[in-house]
């Protein structure tokens, strides 16, 4: 369910542009690492960081299910509470999928601040045979479950999509 500042109450704060910058960078470590140039944080409602994960989906020893934002929900609630999960943000360098989205939402977490769109995500890697991107926002998957879930983005899409240039090809 997409919710506006006006209907929240919440708006972005510094802390959200440090912090999905920080998954960026994990996202850039990603690619250094040789794996799919993704990451997702999870931190709680003070910015603390509670987990950190990055994607590992890449063939031939990597799972396939294994994307950084499931990850890091999953990781997150052996960790903490529904009630501390649903307080939590969990940000991520790109548009959570319908999986993760999935994931997001039956962990509990409350809100989820994204870079780059599923859409600008497309344009970087084409039909790659390796991310075959789903055309569903994360919006539309939370809007069908029965409590809300606050998303914004995109956001520095131009600073996320450094990390994808030329690993798609």
């Amino acid at each position: 369910m997409e919710h506006t500042a006006a209907e929240t109450g919440s708006t972005l704060s510094q802390m959200d542009f440090v912090l999905l910058r920080e998954v960026i960078t994990e996202a850039e470590q990603s690619r250094k690492n040789g794996r799919h140039p993704f990451a997702a944080l999870v931190a709680d409602e003070h910015g603390k960081i509670i987990v950190v994960e990055h994607n590992n989906s890449m063939p031939p020893q990597g799972d396939p299910t294994r994307h950084a934002e499931l990850a890091a929900a999953a990781r997150a609630a052996t960790m903490l509470s529904p009630e501390q999960l649903a307080r939590c943000t969990l940000y991520t360098s790109a548009e959570p999928c319908c999986m993760c989205a999935g994931a997001i939402y039956w962990c509990n977490i409350g809100r989820v601040v994204y870079a780059l769109s599923e859409h600008r995500l497309l344009e970087l890697t084409g039909s790659h045979p390796e991310n075959p991107t789903f055309s569903l926002p994360c919006r539309e998957v939370f809007a069908r479950g029965q409590r809300a879930v606050e998303v914004w983005g995109p956001l520095l899409e131009d600073e996320a999509s450094d990390a994808h240039r030329d690993f798609w090809k």
